[in-house]
């Protein structure tokens, strides 16, 4: 009973508590009742300064800059001189009357933004004359200040928001700022902090006199919070730089900690040419660039065959089920057709026999043939032996989005027997209907990321950890944790396979690569690049693709570059992919004549020239 009893007692001094506070706000004080009076107080939102972006070493990427916004309250608006006003903005009088509209079929009594990101001195002009236009008034705000000229897909950009993203999120209203892509669209709710409410005091002019009974009911914003990026600047403007004149992407990551050092989208653009009142034209030219495509991510959306650094996984599959040993051999005949008039070319003489690690450094496509066939025949029939290959694949995270932390990308695509069963009759193929996946080519899609991604998990003999690109938020770096994934080959499998990419560098199809005093592990790849061309499936110059991790032991980077139409891996990808690793590990570059021809070497001759192919073949 005592227990109901205070229970009861409790409970109603609550309510009496929350019926007097009522009381007081609607029948006693005027305070709320002043607030609500629109033509007397101005409501205006305080926006806390966007959080500052950096690096991983503390370089400043993005901060603020003021700027300032012309707002409407439509029903507060009297006659007014629209032909001086939107001189005053520089805008043509049917483009103001435009936004007029606009803003009061949004509302008559909710502000609009009339002109955005102000400058200093034409603020300072309406400032002076804005008691002639009631309903009008200025509204300060931060924009966004870039300080380097490269990493535009990893920050993305802001801009207003649009009645959809109100509909969306009713924090915003409009003329506010929205991430849109990139980081600034990812991490948006840690970036922009929380807004609060200052309230003014107005004369029968419509100019504010000042504070509201001194600021009393004024709310304070949340402030910001600042981010550190994984990202090295001085590495991205580096690879940025030596992917100039050229179409591709590389992608770098730490291997320990699945840090994604950089990310090179080429062509890119400057982001500051998204902030300011220029921003919507800048964005028309290049979202209408259809040829170079500068708002596509090549690292993260760009899905290509993966060619002969594909090799390598196929190798580690077939050690872990068994059906090779690093010693394994197999000879070597120039040319073999294996279905539907396929011609697999391999390069090594007739009658030679690769093991393991000379077929990794020869990148014998015979060797990898009839590894790939094993594999799919080592089970009780081809649809379990690929939808095992398949399970391998997918525990090296190929066939699906990775979770890296941003909001664009592509799964990539690895086939299984249900695919296949849709193309032929059931049991209608076999492993050589399918040969060309031994080498990366077929239907197989990867994006570079989930090359560097695997690449990563090869250098760390069996596992990753999900690519990211946030390092730490106000300094916390406990702050977001990023899973480690384990891949289904055994550690003992990456030895072999790992020597014979150290002797891709030392023997074979990337010497180019080599750097004195780092041992440097990689594979080539020269991937074949179709269309159709008139009604024929027609191959256009190959792709130049590279994936390596350096060093051998303790692998401090992995990474993958990619450039299209490239001609051969050892021609553009595997010399940029060395630059990059000396880059990072040494601070400073000794093969100048290499960096001087990556830097001032391009393949624009190649782009722009008519179309024209070759004949079918499946190549290295």
């Amino acid at each position: 009973m005592t227990r109901n009893y205070f229970l009861q007692t409790f409970t109603f001094i609550i309510a009496l508590a929350f019926t007097a506070k009522l009381i007081e706000l609607q029948l006693i004080s005027s305070n709320y009742k002043s607030l609500s009076e629109n033509n007397a107080v101005l409501e205006s939102p305080v926006f806390p300064e966007r959080g500052f972006v950096y690096d991983r070493n503390n370089k400043v990427l993005v901060a603020n800059q003021p700027g300032y916004d012309l707002m409407v309250i439509p029903e507060s608006t009297t006659k007014f001189d629209t032909l001086e006003l939107s001189s005053l903005l520089n805008l043509s009088i049917e483009r103001f009357n435009l936004k007029i509209r606009k803003a009061i079929r949004y509302s008559i009594k909710i502000p609009s933004i009339i002109s955005s990101e102000i400058s200093k001195e034409t603020h300072a002009i309406i400032q002076e004359k804005l008691w002639k236009y009631p309903g009008f008034y200025l509204q300060k705000k931060s924009i966004r200040k870039y300080y380097y000229k490269v990493g535009s897909n990893i920050l993305g950009y802001i801009s207003e928001v649009n009645e959809n993203d109100m509909l969306m999120d009713s924090y915003y209203q409009s003329g506010e700022l929205l991430g849109r892509q990139g980081i600034e669209k990812y991490y948006e709710k840690i970036l922009r902090g929380e807004k609060g409410k200052a309230f003014y005091q107005k004369d029968r002019y419509n100019r504010i006199i000042g504070p509201y009974e001194d600021g009393k009911f004024d709310i304070a914003p949340i402030p910001a919070n600042n981010i550190n990026l994984t990202i090295d600047i001085e590495l991205q403007k580096y690879g940025e730089a030596l992917l100039k004149n050229k179409r591709g992407g590389i992608v770098a990551i730490e291997p320990e900690t699945g840090e994604i050092l950089a990310l090179i989208s080429s062509p890119g653009y400057d982001p500051n040419l998204l902030v300011g009142k220029e921003r919507s034209s800048n964005y028309r030219k290049l979202a209408n660039d259809t040829i170079s495509k500068p708002l596509f991510d090549r690292g993260l959306q760009a899905q290509y065959s993966p060619g002969s650094p594909f090799k390598v996984l196929n190798a580690l599959i077939a050690l872990q089920e068994g059906v090779i040993n690093k010693e394994t051999k197999f000879t070597c005949n120039k040319g073999h057709f294996y279905a539907r008039g396929a011609f697999m070319e391999c390069h090594c003489k007739i009658g030679t026999k690769n093991n393991l690690t000379s077929a990794i450094y020869k990148s014998c496509n015979t060797y990898f043939a009839n590894t790939y066939k094993n594999i799919i025949n080592s089970k009780d029939s081809p649809s379990d032996g690929l939808n095992n290959w398949k399970n391998h694949l997918s525990s090296f995270g190929l066939g699906k989005y990775l979770g890296y932390d941003l909001a664009t990308g592509q799964p990539g695509f690895i086939p299984d027997a249900n695919y296949y069963n849709k193309w032929y009759k059931k049991g209608g193929w076999k492993a050589p209907t399918i040969i060309s996946n031994s080498i990366g080519q077929g239907e197989i899609l990867t994006t570079p990321i989930q090359m560097a991604n695997f690449t990563a998990a090869i250098a760390n003999r069996g596992f990753y950890i999900t690519p990211h690109f946030i390092k730490s938020i106000n300094g916390d770096k406990k702050t977001k944790k990023f899973e480690k994934k384990r891949t289904t080959i055994d550690s003992i499998y990456f030895e072999p396979v790992i020597d014979g990419m150290e002797k891709v560098i030392q023997n074979g199809t990337a010497k180019i690569a080599r750097i004195k005093g780092i041992e440097v592990c990689g594979k080539t790849g020269t991937i074949e690049n179709f269309i159709r061309l008139n009604g024929k499936k027609t191959q256009l110059t190959d792709h130049s693709m590279f994936i390596a991790f350096a060093p051998k032991d303790n692998p401090k980077i992995a990474l993958a570059v990619f450039v299209e139409n490239g001609y051969w891996g050892s021609r553009w990808a595997a010399p940029i992919a060395s630059l990059m690793i000396e880059k990072y590990i040494n601070k400073n570059i000794k093969k100048k004549w290499l960096e001087n021809r990556m830097l001032n070497g391009g393949l624009n001759d190649e782009y722009f020239k008519p179309l024209s192919g070759k004949p079918f073949r499946i190549n290295e």
